[in-house]
């Protein structure tokens, strides 16, 4: 095989593997050699891997490849023979969890996530692990214990976090698919920065594990580089789940394929660029107001909307649950060993404890920050909006001293520069991330399509409709070059 045509099925997309599976035109040990030549030659550059499960993915190549040829034992599952990276929060029984800290070094999980019990249940194949910032604790993928993950179209650039990896994995073509979490976008900022799709689920949607279920903030959701694939993970890791008592009944099931463009037909969209009072970058308002207008011409009625929300207020609210959660983890995990752990977690923690607002404050707040959301979607089908201020974070920096400028204004905290917290705080409206383009360093910008509550078909339908009119596809000359 030569090297154009492993990188080639490398970026095919999850349903034409499926296809070409059926057709016998392809065979999973053939997808599997592809996506792992591709991690071989981009890994020095990029840096997204941080456990390989190369012997057992083959045992299950080979496998899947028999049940396509009828010599098999069982039926074809829906996620047969397909390469999945999973993000290495996610445990698999037996192995390392580490969670980018020099504290968890020896650390070996005694269970398996669900979403990933479901995606090999489902016949797909863990191949990968992808890395993220310690105890995903950042916007970015860098850590003591990993090194840092670096953007795949320009690795002067950052992947993102703290689903950084899978983000990296899925733009180099390490895999059509892959897993992430989000708590305050840590799914949708490694989608925008990196180009593909991310989906934030309501909460309950995807099942978790305890104690983080029972945190309304964290969602656990499929990523891949089309519309149609993180749908077919996201059908495969939803639904109810024994260990998870918030996890939702029935079971959620996607349609498998969309309208198009003409989903998008007499659908009333609203349009925030600012998201309340936050500065954008040039490139991404213009990159941003070009996907609402792809979305205009598809025969959607899209009305630029101004919310009242402020950067303030929002924080506040966050700051008042991670001080009372994630953040007070953190700060045990300082004072277990303050040399080991990275700056920025210590920095994370030093922020939340800072609050001057309650817990019960914050609920308050967090009740009007989605009363203004909630009017609003009243009125509308979807709200789209930048899903970052910034194109990317620079690679190398960790921002705990540096401040971020967004177009000509200096930000206090770095992740003031995501637009993705306040719809963890308002947890239970979906939130599709899409590509809206690039920006001029090479890297590409992104959109949110935010739903009302619980209503993820649509999200799913404006983002199918938004690819269709405005492709992104990861064609020969648009990939990246590492």
């Amino acid at each position: 095989m030569s090297a154009e045509t492993s990188t080639n099925l490398a970026y095919l997309t999850a349903t034409e593997a499926l296809a070409a599976f059926r057709t016998r035109e392809l065979s999973p040990v053939e997808l599997l050699t592809a996506v792992l030549d591709r991690a071989t030659a981009a890994e020095p550059v990029v840096n997204a891997v941080v456990e390989s499960l190369h012997d057992q993915a083959f045992a299950a190549a080979r496998e899947a490849e028999q049940r396509y040829l009828g010599k098999g034992r069982g039926d074809i599952r829906p996620l047969e023979g397909l390469p999945v990276a999973a993000k290495e929060e996610h445990p698999i029984e037996g192995h390392p969890l580490q969670q980018g800290s020099l504290l968890l070094v020896d650390e070996i999980a005694t269970e398996t996530h669900p979403v990933l019990q479901r995606i090999a249940d489902a016949g797909g194949i863990i191949h990968i692990r992808t890395s993220t910032p310690e105890f995903c604790a950042a916007g970015f993928t860098r850590s003591k214990l990993w090194g840092v993950t670096r953007n795949p179209w320009n690795p002067e650039y950052s992947c993102g976090g703290s689903s950084g990896g899978s983000g990296a994995a899925l733009a180099a073509g390490y895999a059509p698919l892959a897993t992430g979490s989000d708590i305050g976008g840590s799914i949708r900022i490694p989608a925008s920065f990196n180009g593909v799709v991310g989906f934030k689920p309501p909460f309950g949607r995807v099942p978790a594990m305890p104690p983080y279920s029972l945190d309304q903030y964290c969602h656990d959701g499929p990523m891949a580089r089309t519309v149609a694939d993180c749908a077919l993970l996201e059908n495969v890791i939803a639904g109810p789940w024994k260990g998870d008592v918030v996890s939702l009944r029935p079971k959620l099931v996607l349609p498998e394929q969309y309208a198009g463009a003409r989903g998008a037909e007499g659908l009333r969209i609203a349009l925030s660029v600012t998201l309340g009072d936050h500065s954008i970058d040039p490139e991404v308002a213009a990159n941003t107001r070009a996907a609402a207008e792809a979305l205009r011409a598809a025969g959607a009625v899209v009305e630029e909307v101004e919310l009242g929300w402020t950067r303030e207020t929002v924080n506040r609210a966050l700051m008042a649950h991670f001080a009372a959660i994630m953040g007070a983890e953190a700060g045990e995990a300082i004072n277990a060993a303050p040399d080991l752990v990275n700056p920025y977690l210590r920095a994370f923690h030093e922020k939340a404890a800072a609050t001057r607002t309650s817990f019960a404050e914050g609920l308050a707040l967090e009740g009007a920050i989605y009363a203004e959301l909630g009017e609003l979607l009243d009125r509308f089908d979807a709200l789209i909006c930048p899903t970052t201020a910034i194109p990317a974070f620079v690679a190398d920096d960790d921002y705990t001293e540096t401040k971020v400028v967004v177009d000509g204004k200096e930000l206090d905290f770095y992740l003031d520069a995501a637009l993705t917290p306040p719809f963890n705080i308002c947890s239970r409206v979906p939130v599709l991330a899409v590509p809206s383009g690039f920006a001029s360093n090479g890297v590409p910008t992104g959109v949110q399509i935010v739903g009302k509550t619980y209503d993820d078909e649509m999200v799913f339908r404006i983002g199918a409709a938004l690819e269709a009119v405005r492709p992104w596809s990861y064609t020969p000359d648009r990939r990246p070059s590492c």
